[in-house]
């Protein structure tokens, strides 16, 4: 019989590789693993009870919050606070940061910043959303307020960063920066198990992605590289097939096991792009770097951008090496023109 793995053993096992670490780590993945399963019954049922539709409420973003973007916040929030290691929260849902000053909270040594459902429009239709965090070391001194600057550090500094995909399966993807494995939700344990351990992104792949219906509103050399995945060419394998979920998580992760990039560039309605650094951006390029693919703004490494704003946006592209030194390839001529 295979020996299975859970979540929590895991991290327990990866923690003695670090002789210096106090558990605490853990013990905030471990709630991070807790609210990921109660959003998970929520979705999975939230086309029979009345947790679906909009709340009339717009969010930091502009954008109508859905019952259960609401729902998924108030969870993670609920867990992370709980956990006694975390001490705020950068959400998207929350226009301010989201502080922890009781308790073991005033101790604890870790910020969170977090897209509690990434997707959430698709949820109506059966769609895979999913939840994306990254998890920062705090930089104020611990026992005093948590400043602006905690959640402000550059993906360069994460500790760790992961997603949950609720699907046809749940799966639970970390990393804190020595590989990317993947953890699939038994429900009949109820317990994460390790199905996909040191998740790698192959060097090149056949799937891009990205939403075509704002074509005109591309930089130029964006369309050249979408006129270049479609054409014929046996020797490089073209065309190459589209897929665009809408669900940042969703297509991250089909084209980090199977192959591919993915695109979300700036536009004439979004000179700045449309994803946001922090919670989507950081985390998503964390897991892509270390799986050994590639993540940009178009210029610049994602991880290596110093921000300024919680909710700063970002232009994205994110995938498998050579295709990411195409697509580069073709924004630098371009731009030169």
């Amino acid at each position: 019989m295979t020996k299975v793995t859970t979540l929590n053993q895991f991290i327990i096992e990866r923690q003695s590789e670090f002789p210096e670490a106090t558990g605490g780590f853990s013990r905030l993945l471990h709630h991070i693993g807790i609210a990921a399963k109660k959003v998970n019954r929520e979705v999975n049922k939230a086309g029979l009870v009345d947790i679906l539709g909009r709340t009339g409420v717009e969010n930091v973003q502009g954008e109508e919050q859905q019952k259960l973007d609401l729902y998924a916040n108030e969870t993670f929030l609920d867990e992370l606070r709980a956990s006694g290691e975390c001490c705020g929260v950068a959400s998207e849902e929350n226009e301010e940061v989201v502080l922890f000053e009781e308790g073991l909270a005033q101790g604890a040594r870790y910020v969170v910043c977090m897209d509690p459902l990434d997707g959430s429009s698709n949820i109506d239709v059966n769609v895979s959303v999913g939840t994306i965090f990254a998890i920062y070391r705090r930089l104020s001194p611990v026992g005093e307020r948590v400043g602006q600057g905690d959640f402000l550090q550059p993906g360069r500094a994460l500790a760790a960063a992961g997603y949950v995909i609720y699907g046809s399966s749940t799966m639970l993807v970390y990393s804190s920066g020595n590989g990317v494995n993947g953890f699939t939700l038994d429900p009949s344990i109820g317990e994460f198990c390790l199905s996909h351990p040191d998740i790698r992104f192959p060097q090149r792949g056949r799937i891009y992605s990205i939403n075509e219906g704002n074509y005109e509103r591309f930089p130029i050399g964006v369309k050249k590289y979408i006129k270049y995945c479609q054409e014929k060419d046996a020797r490089t394998e073209r065309p190459y097939t589209s897929r665009y979920i809408g669900s940042l998580v969703a297509d991250i992760h089909r084209n980090m096991l199977k192959g591919g990039i993915y695109i979300y560039p700036e536009t004439e309605s979004h000179p700045r792009g449309k994803l946001r650094l922090q919670y989507e951006c950081n985390p998503m390029a964390f897991i892509v770097e270390q799986a050994g693919g590639r993540a940009t703004d178009g210029e610049r490494r994602i991880l290596d951008l110093e921000p300024e704003d919680v909710h700063q946006r970002t232009p994205f592209y994110a995938g498998s090496e050579a295709m990411m030194e195409k697509v580069t390839d073709f924004l630098r001529f371009f731009d030169s023109i």
